[in-house]
């Protein structure tokens, strides 16, 4: 599709952005993401409250400050309970409540495949928009959850995951990046940002450094993947997702014999959504990490660094 030139249009999706922006003044934009999916566990409340996570994550991954929202409903209603459809939108409003988002209203159709998610509406200074571009070398990445959702999600389906597993994930999803964003904001001289949701770890990853003139080195040891995951990737517990990432962009990957093979495949698992991953300078990252654990945000961790060696390739070792 062609792209749309406006002055006011400050991103768009020409970039593989999280989300548009489109100034209103010299201090004032909007921030506007929409997102809706499949259920991907049993319970509709959860449910609920993961699909309204993953949309309103978009905007905190921009720098911006969510504030209003519209439910996105597609429904079986003469097979399904109204039930089910009550909680579904019960946890996804608990969820904006929790980050302070009003419900305008939404759209609902009658369709065989359930499916619910939002649009989000957010606020943001022009002057300080985080783009996923823009990483500088020497600086570096702070990743805040752990990976393996979409390897979870896979096992839940083939009833292999554990049930400490489906929660501990479920959790994971369910976490709103509302804390890590406030946090990182105030750490300042933030350089790039996004979160890792479908194109899994690596793809958002390559989103940053893609026709740039930097590369990320990626410590392997040091990227937080939820408990169990390793069991489930190498009994072969791996969504279709994983595979079309990695076909996509495994010529951006360099993979070091010291990195174990099922960490590399974790890389490309799909994640709905994950968490933020973003550069900052390497003076900074350490103690912003350590802040971030303290906070509650338990997996925050630096995983790699920016460098100048490989531009428009990743390292992991």
């Amino acid at each position: 599709m062609p792209l749309i030139s406006d002055p006011k249009l400050l991103t768009g999706y020409e970039h593989a952005e999280d989300a548009g922006v489109y100034q209103l003044s010299d201090d004032l934009a909007l921030v506007q993401t929409l997102d809706f999916f499949t259920p991907i566990v049993d319970d509709p409340y959860l449910f609920g409250q993961i699909a309204a996570t993953n949309s309103i994550n978009d905007v905190y991954a921009m720098g911006g400050r969510p504030v209003t929202a519209m439910n996105i409903v597609c429904f079986p209603i003469k097979t399904m309970d109204k039930a089910i459809l009550r909680d579904i939108l019960r946890g996804g409003l608990d969820k904006m409540r929790e980050a302070g988002v009003l419900l305008l209203g939404g759209h609902s159709v009658e369709d065989n495949e359930l499916k619910y998610g939002l649009s989000v509406t957010g606020l943001i200074s022009p002057t300080k928009i985080l783009m996923n571009r823009g990483a500088k070398p020497g600086d570096q990445l702070i990743l805040t959850k752990p990976l393996g959702t979409g390897v979870v999600s896979t096992a839940i389906k083939a009833g292999a995951a554990a049930p400490e597993m489906i929660r501990r994930a479920t959790v994971c999803m369910a976490a709103l990046n509302k804390t890590a964003s406030e946090m990182m904001l105030a750490a300042g001289e933030i350089h790039a940002c996004t979160d890792i949701t479908g194109f899994g770890f690596f793809g958002h990853a390559c989103e940053m450094i893609e026709g740039g003139d930097v590369g990320l080195n990626i410590k392997a040891s040091a990227i937080p993947v939820l408990d169990g995951v390793q069991d489930l990737i190498e009994t072969g517990y791996m969504p279709g997702g994983l595979y079309r990432n990695r076909n996509f962009r495994i010529h951006q990957i360099q993979k070091a014999p010291s990195c174990p093979d099922w960490i590399y495949d974790v890389g490309f698992d799909p994640q709905t959504a994950g968490g933020l991953f973003f550069s900052l300078p390497a003076s900074l990252a350490p103690s912003l990490a350590a802040r971030m654990r303290q906070a509650g945000i338990s997996d925050a961790a630096v995983v790699g660094e920016v460098v100048l060696d490989h531009p428009g390739r990743i390292l992991i070792e």
